[in-house]
């Protein structure tokens, strides 16, 4: 098969989940003989033409220059070069900037679509971008050959919302057994001593809330706040907000996965608050990571973690957890996460759904 991934900013991840996810992925159809090429941002950090087997294909990105605008060029500047390329299959990781282009997607290549979460419920967006994302959402939905949710509480909405039939296909995760709590040195932390979250900086996060109740708690123990913060108004207005509380540190994002592997391992707790998506890589990467969960109160967290995490709503439970809750106390949570990685969202599992999906496209198209 010749297949084509668009709608990342390409191989390897800098980024964030699909990235992740077109990374593993990519590879792994490279390894199994496959034709497999992922389209990167001209301002990716990598740029050879190959990666581990996969072909590279740099496209012009403005959004360093004009800002979301340019997401959608550079999804547009895709899109056109496939064109040219003749592909079997074309897989769209989402569908925020690049659905508005589906006129312009190759005729002969079947698209397969991933319709990450439901984009137009984030917060950070006004109403009427919150609108538009609708729109771009049916568009998505009308426009594909196949469907993936990538959790059954979008599986749902799909089929209630469209009345149409979508393949379940979560993310994966591989379990985390290689500790090195050297590592911990880089980042000036004791193991067991310190809490700490990993997100993107976007209101539906709920970082506000993980970190007013950090500061309200009693115990004062480091809370590390991973993610890139850098030219993001959300995430300067919470350094400033904290700057007087030393226990909360911000140190960027941070791409090492095993350095993320080992302080979420070493961590007492890791507070994961999305509450906008399906099935959240850094969540699935948190139970491989043998840590102690305690999630934003959803459907989609709960439709994963079930009992074997704790939830909170509000900053005085965030505040109550820090200063109860000890990480020893509750390895039979941790250990059950970390079987649901080894049975059921191993990416060797994962890639292989998503292989069978593909193989059965084409095999339906001729």
């Amino acid at each position: 098969m010749k297949i084509a991934i668009i709608g990342t900013r390409g191989v390897p991840n800098h980024h964030g989940g699909f990235e992740q996810f077109a990374e593993f992925f990519s590879v792994f159809l490279a390894d199994n003989k496959h034709d497999v090429y992922v389209y990167n941002s001209h301002t990716h950090p990598y740029q050879e033409s190959t990666f581990k087997g996969v072909k590279i294909i740099h496209c012009k990105d403005p959004e360093n220059v004009i800002g979301t605008p340019g997401q959608f060029l550079y999804d547009l500047n895709c899109i056109r070069d496939a064109r040219k390329r003749d592909f079997d299959i074309i897989l769209q990781l989402g569908y925020t900037s690049n659905s508005v282009w589906h006129r312009f997607l190759p005729k002969k290549a079947i698209i397969i679509t991933n319709m990450d979460g439901l984009e137009w419920k984030r917060s950070k967006y006004s109403k009427p971008v919150q609108t538009f994302l609708k729109y771009a959402e049916k568009l998505a939905i009308n426009s594909s050959d196949y469907l993936i949710s990538d959790s059954i509480g979008i599986q749902e909405y799909i089929q209630n919302t469209y009345n149409k039939d979508s393949t379940y296909i979560a993310y994966g995760a591989d379990n985390f057994i290689n500790e090195d709590s050297a590592v911990l040195e880089s980042y000036n932390v004791t193991p067991y001593k310190y809490n700490m979250l990993i997100a993107r900086f976007e209101p539906e996060n709920n970082l506000e809330t993980i970190l007013d109740g950090a500061s309200l708690a009693d115990k004062k123990e480091t809370f590390l706040v991973v993610g890139k913060h850098d030219a993001n108004e959300f995430g300067e207005y919470l350094k400033k907000k904290y700057i007087d509380h030393k226990n909360i540190r911000f140190i960027g994002g941070v791409y090492n996965l095993e350095h993320l592997n080992n302080l979420r391992h070493f961590s007492n707790l890791y507070f994961h608050g999305h509450s906008v998506g399906g099935t959240n890589p850094s969540l699935l990467e948190a139970m491989a990571s043998t840590t102690l969960i305690i999630a934003n109160d959803n459907v989609f967290n709960k439709a994963i973690l079930n009992e074997d995490a704790f939830y909170f709503t509000d900053k005085n439970e965030v505040a109550k957890y820090i200063d109860t809750i000890n990480k020893e106390a509750y390895q039979d949570k941790i250990t059950n996460n970390f079987k649901k990685i080894e049975d059921t969202f191993n990416w060797n599992k994962i890639n292989n759904e998503y292989l069978k999906l593909l193989l059965k496209a084409l095999k339906e198209k001729k």
